[in-house]
């Protein structure tokens, strides 16, 4: 994981995300071990002295997949690149086991085969942290990776921070500080230095002693019932596959577009993203999201109304203007367009009951010792005040805790 993420591994449990760092792995003269470890009834800790050799070969990943295929529990993290392509570049795969660590270099080795059997068998816990990046970008490589302990989300029903970092928690919890020497790491590059593996193994030493103490304190807490749910659910998400026709969804504000509209940025969202994924570019190169915006709202019929978009560059105008325009035209749309949709505030009533949901939900959360958005985020309890009754809040834990508390209070 990036340095950046060692300190707040993005936890967003929402489509793809668009990472911009990388690392590596390797190592030569070993340095001294760079953290302590005091404190009593401490998990066991893997020798930092001990740093594998970069595995390049399926000669070398047999032996690692039959290890890891005996044992109870497995440490993995993924490093990427994602700055210039649309699919993610998986760079590096770093897994551990209670006796060993090891970094397989996917650009060399990039048949996973062996490693699918063990990854998709839910009785061999998978530990990670901050899991959701990691598990997108292993699917094309390895398929479906389940059994899964997210040392992030146990953190956090534990009482810390929601979006806690690995290297905070290894700090916090086993009296490990890490280095940040290769946060800027470009993960692509080749060869891998010894500083680069040492940091890289770093980020999957730690995983276990990390499940076993956050096990501990769950059980104490009588919430792993709460995390076994949460699990579950991280579990059953399956294909990471993107469906173009469901591209709209990233359309912002869709719900408010008329209609006509509405058919016209399911058109035009569909195709940036089929062409971003043929050309394997980040979709804003193929059409930024102010430019896709803008063409909703002014639906031009003409080249000279196209280009007339500010946010639209000569380039995309000169490459992709007659595409658009076809679009447009297919869509079918009426000579006049419906006004644009206006913004409304909520109105006093909507307001002050969004507020006491709110309140009460820090409430519950002082009483808890958790952070209030791990009980109820803004926007659910938007939902709630507006209808709604078929979001997380009312569902599994969450609702005994704090759903019927807040529907009680509306």
């Amino acid at each position: 994981m990036t340095g950046r993420a060692r300190q707040r591994r993005d936890a967003a449990h929402e489509g793809a995300a668009d990472a911009k760092d990388v690392y590596v792995h390797e190592e030569k003269d070993c340095p001294e071990p760079r953290a302590s470890v005091n404190g009593s009834n401490m998990p066991t800790l893997m020798n930092r002295s001990n740093t594998p050799d970069l595995i390049v070969d399926q000669a070398g990943l047999l032996p690692v997949a039959a290890r890891l295929a005996a044992a109870p529990a497995i440490g993995l993290d993924t490093e990427f690149l994602r700055e210039r392509t649309y699919f993610a570049q998986l760079c590096l795969l770093q897994l551990s086991v209670a006796d060993g660590a090891f970094c397989v270099d996917t650009l060399a080795l990039r048949d996973l085969a062996p490693l699918r059997a063990t990854l998709s068998n839910p009785a061999i816990s998978k530990v990670l942290h901050a899991a959701r990046q990691d598990l997108e970008v292993l699917w094309p490589a390895t398929g479906p990776v389940v059994g899964l302990f997210d040392t992030q989300v146990a953190a956090a029903l534990i009482g810390l921070p929601a979006q806690i970092g690995y290297g905070d928690l290894v700090n916090r919890l086993l009296a490990v500080s890490l280095h940040k020497g290769e946060t800027r790491t470009d993960w692509s590059r080749r060869p891998l230095s010894a500083a680069q593996l040492a940091y890289a193994v770093d980020d999957v030493r730690y995983l276990l002693p990390l499940r076993e103490r956050l096990s501990e304190r769950l059980q104490h807490l009588g919430r792993r019932a709460w995390f076994d749910q949460e699990m579950a659910e991280l579990d059953t998400i399956g294909s990471f596959e993107v469906d173009p026709a469901q591209a709209f969804r990233r359309f912002k504000g869709f719900a408010e577009l008329d209609p006509e509209r509405q058919r016209l940025a399911t058109a035009l969202s569909a195709w940036r993203e089929q062409r971003a994924i043929s050309a394997d570019r980040p979709r804003n190169w193929i059409l930024a999201d102010a430019a896709l915006r803008d063409i909703v709202l002014r639906a031009p019929r003409k080249s000279s109304e196209l280009a007339s978009i500010a946010e639209l560059p000569e380039g995309v105008l000169n490459h992709s203007g007659p595409q658009i325009l076809a679009l447009i035209e297919a869509a079918d749309l009426p000579e006049r367009l419906a006004p644009l949709p206006q913004r409304h505030r909520p109105d006093p009533a909507t307001t002050a009951a969004i507020r006491k949901l709110s309140q009460l939900a820090q409430q519950i959360g002082r009483e808890l010792g958790l952070a209030p958005e791990i009980l109820a985020t803004r926007r659910e309890m938007e939902r709630l005040v507006a209808g709604a009754r078929d979001g997380a809040i009312l569902k599994g834990w969450r609702r005994e805790v704090v759903g019927e508390r807040l529907l009680g209070a509306l």
